[in-house]
């Protein structure tokens, strides 16, 4: 009995001990966020691939879609751009402390705004937030999908060439910059509803694939 009660007092202790799982904190706009019943949401597909893979997580923000598997959290806001996520990041983090931030914008914007320097220049801001807030986050970085709304997105192939050049620019050791390539593969005719923007259900998956890629073996 004494021997059962002191591996009992150590399995306690164990589970006293074990730290938090990693705080990951999606950020983006509405394809981030999902539609509802209008167009997939890939953060499901995504809970679901890292639950499968065994690994430990915890989604946070301050926006929740509710699933049958419980709540995900995220900070995903439809018809937002790069610079509104930029400004609006740092009291985020502030509410739900992030160890793995997840950055998914590049939308809208109008080809005629040339807008990809004010977009690199919103993300390297939200990077120099993330890493204020926490020294040691990993920042992912999306190259986004395509998108066969034109000319309006014409500017996103050469947009996610500047977001992988900017991510390894960032990229240091201990303080990750890391990128997801959303785009390779990414059928706007098969894998977006009828506006061919918003991922269908088939497009929702590519996307979250990609995620897990990148972060089942940051979170093992």
């Amino acid at each position: 009995m004494r021997r059962l009660l002191a591996l009992f007092a150590a399995t306690l202790a164990g589970v006293a001990a074990s730290p938090p799982p990693p705080r990951i904190m999606p950020v983006g706009d509405s394809i981030t966020q999902g539609g509802g019943a209008t167009y997939a949401t890939y953060r499901v597909a995504l809970a679901a691939k890292l639950r499968a893979a065994g690994v430990r997580f915890e989604f946070v923000g301050s926006q929740v879609t509710p699933t049958p598997q419980g709540p995900l959290r995220h900070e995903g806001y439809g018809g937002k751009n790069a610079e509104f996520l930029a400004g609006i990041l740092d009291a985020k983090l502030a509410a739900a402390p992030a160890d793995i931030l997840m950055i998914q914008a590049g939308h809208n914007h109008f080809a005629e705004e040339k807008p990809i320097p004010g977009i690199l220049a919103a993300t390297r801001a939200m990077v120099a937030t993330a890493r204020a807030r926490n020294p040691h986050v990993v920042v992912v970085v999306a190259q986004v999908i395509p998108a066969g709304k034109l000319p309006k997105y014409a500017y996103l192939p050469e947009l996610n060439v500047a977001l992988a050049a900017l991510a390894k620019e960032l990229d240091r050791p201990g303080q990750r910059v890391l990128t997801v390539d959303l785009a390779t593969g990414f059928d706007v005719a098969a894998d977006t509803i009828a506006d061919r923007v918003h991922p269908n259900d088939r497009g929702a998956e590519k996307i979250a694939q990609r995620w897990a890629e990148v972060l089942i073996p940051l979170l093992k």
